[in-house]
């Protein structure tokens, strides 16, 4: 798949999954995220090799990331995404959305899947909702899985 990147004033988004840092991102998802806390370096790491990821930099640090999970023709499943808290604010989560969304693989697809408890309002701008019809979706949820792999 083509890499896509994006620079403007001292940032970067890149879809190269050799300059993710991904010391940095499991770092953010195990301490920091809430929802996949103590999750292992190695899941992550392999959530990365099968993903195409979205890394946002301020000059050559990490500062945020984004996750999508498709077969690039009728789904996708936008996950991991997050900005350091120093830098939000500044309107980075909307540019790593814009890029995100734009991605040329990611075009004319039947359905996007987001998890979120805390930026619906971000998320409602590039057309999320609530479902329409929950009692439709069924899950299958093990969320003590990374807490025994220790």
């Amino acid at each position: 798949m083509e890499i896509i990147e994006l620079h403007f004033n001292d940032y970067t988004i890149t879809t190269d999954k050799l300059k993710m840092d991904i010391i940095a991102i499991h770092d953010f998802l195990s301490n920091h995220a809430g929802w996949c806390d103590n999750i292992p370096f190695d899941c992550v790491k392999t959530a990365i090799d099968h993903s195409l990821n979205f890394g946002l930099f301020h000059q050559s640090t990490q500062i945020g990331f984004a996750r999508i999970i498709s077969d690039f023709a009728t789904i996708a499943y936008l996950g991991d995404v997050y900005v350091l808290d120093q830098y939000r604010g500044q309107g980075l989560s909307r540019k790593l959305m814009d890029c995100v969304m734009a991605h040329p693989n990611l075009q004319g697809l039947r359905r996007w899947i987001l998890l979120t408890s805390t930026a619906d309002w971000l998320y409602e701008k590039y057309g999320f909702n609530r479902l329409p019809k929950p009692e439709i979706y069924m899950e299958n949820y093990h969320p003590e899985v990374y807490s025994s792999k220790k």
